[in-house]
């Protein structure tokens, strides 16, 4: 499992830009708009329509509320809303029904996973309490999920504040975990925080018809799109990369039509919408997202192979996809670093333009249970360090500041093989 040697392993420059047709032919196929690009889609999806209306910059509709002379007509659209959550043809009726401005980040985010639909929540937690909520309606209480995942979604699960039961299995339990009232699967990957990856094909494989979900907050679409390998709903906190600056608070579900008219219906009962200043700033985030991760990978593979070779340091996680994320164990005492870094702010959250770094075991998954956190591999000595785009020389001197003089056997743990612990 450990190496005294690490592999930097290279970001897909662009794994989505191949220029192939929907049917993978590599022609075109009549009625399908040409393919593009991710690092196009980012810059230009949910923006296409501008030039038309005569501007270059989304508009920002801010408008709770929307003037109509014809009643009748708002009575069948709302009717039409309440049987299938479609989105409502013709100008905005609510607010809380849906909004222009964060329509085009849901059709951007859509885009870029690769999905027919995306529905955006205030915060990711929002997100996911709608996805249970769908199928808890369904009569579907049983999740079926593996460790680790964010903190707050374990919580969540384990104490069925939604109504949901939930069972914790290794990657190879899923098959047998199921059960006639499962109606999810949920995995993380790369995971939070221990960066371990799962085969996200093989798992939708054994999940049968129940619907896999993967939060893929950590990877984005720069670094993998679950749904082609199987996934049928994929999770982001966009407050963190798609945001990307740790200025906008949001959540989004990226998946097929038919379930994102249930989750409309969620969002439209419970209110968990999402703000059109934070949908614009959202829209604005993606079309730097793959430049920003790009360049924040480069630097958090540089440092976890320095923190390898580290003495101070006895594991690093460092996930084979690349990404932004480094976790590692330190032979000291974790809160002395915390404590000795400046240009690094401490500080949760993750996928701002800035490098944060923040102990795990006493704030992110201080909420799930010791035991628990330190089966999923959750060590107490675990720091999360969210890589930005500074100077990666000034992000070591930092680091190497705070890590003072302790020494420890440098090792590396590859989450290749933490993947199938």
């Amino acid at each position: 499992m450990d190496s005294g040697s690490f592999d930097v392993y290279d970001v897909p420059a662009d794994p989505q830009g191949t220029g192939q047709s929907p049917d993978g032919t590599g022609r075109r196929v009549p009625g399908v708009p040409a393919p593009r690009a991710l690092a196009t889609e980012a810059v230009h999806a949910g923006r296409d329509d501008l030039a038309r209306q005569g501007v270059h910059a989304p508009p920002i509709d801010l408008s709770t509320t929307y003037p109509s002379y014809d009643s009748r007509g708002e009575a069948a659209r709302i009717d039409a809303f309440a049987a299938d959550g479609a989105e409502p043809e013709g100008p905005p009726v609510y607010g809380r029904l849906g909004n222009p401005t964060v329509a085009r980040f849901e059709t951007a985010l859509a885009r870029l996973e690769g999905t027919e639909s995306a529905v955006a929540f205030a915060t990711g937690m929002a997100a996911l309490s709608a996805v249970l909520l769908v199928r808890n309606a369904m009569g579907l209480r049983h999740v079926v999920a593996v460790r680790p995942l964010y903190g707050c979604s374990d919580h969540l699960l384990t104490a069925g504040l939604l109504g949901s039961e939930v069972t914790w299995v290794d990657p190879a339990g899923i098959a047998d975990a199921l059960r006639p009232d499962t109606g999810l699967v949920m995995v993380e990957s790369p995971a939070n925080p221990t960066l371990a990856e799962l085969d996200l094909r093989a798992l939708a494989h054994a999940c049968g018809s129940v619907p896999l979900l993967a939060d893929n907050t950590f990877a984005t679409p720069v670094l993998q799109r679950p749904v082609e390998q199987g996934a049928r709903l994929v999770l982001h906190s966009a407050t963190k990369y798609l945001g990307g600056h740790g200025d906008v608070m949001g959540g989004v579900v990226a998946c097929d039509e038919e379930f994102a008219g249930r989750l409309r219906q969620v969002r439209f009962a419970t209110g968990g919408v999402l703000h059109p200043l934070a949908g614009y700033l959202l829209l604005r985030g993606l079309s730097t997202l793959p430049v920003r991760v790009r360049a924040a990978s480069s630097n958090a593979a540089e440092l976890a192979g320095r923190l390898a070779a580290d003495p101070r340091v006895t594991r690093v996680h460092y996930p084979r996809i690349g990404g932004a994320m480094v976790a590692f164990e330190v032979a000291g005492d974790p809160h002395d670093v915390i404590a000795g870094v400046r240009l690094i702010t401490p500080a949760v959250s993750l996928g701002s333009v800035d490098t944060l770094i923040q102990h795990p075991a006493s704030i992110s998954h201080r909420i799930v249970d010791a035991d628990d956190r330190r089966g999923a591999g959750v060590s107490d000595r675990l720091l999360r360090l969210s890589v930005g785009l500074e100077d990666v020389e000034d992000l070591w001197a930092d680091l190497d500041r705070a890590l003072g003089t302790a020494p420890g056997p440098g090792r590396v743990l590859r989450e290749a093989a933490v993947a199938n612990r």
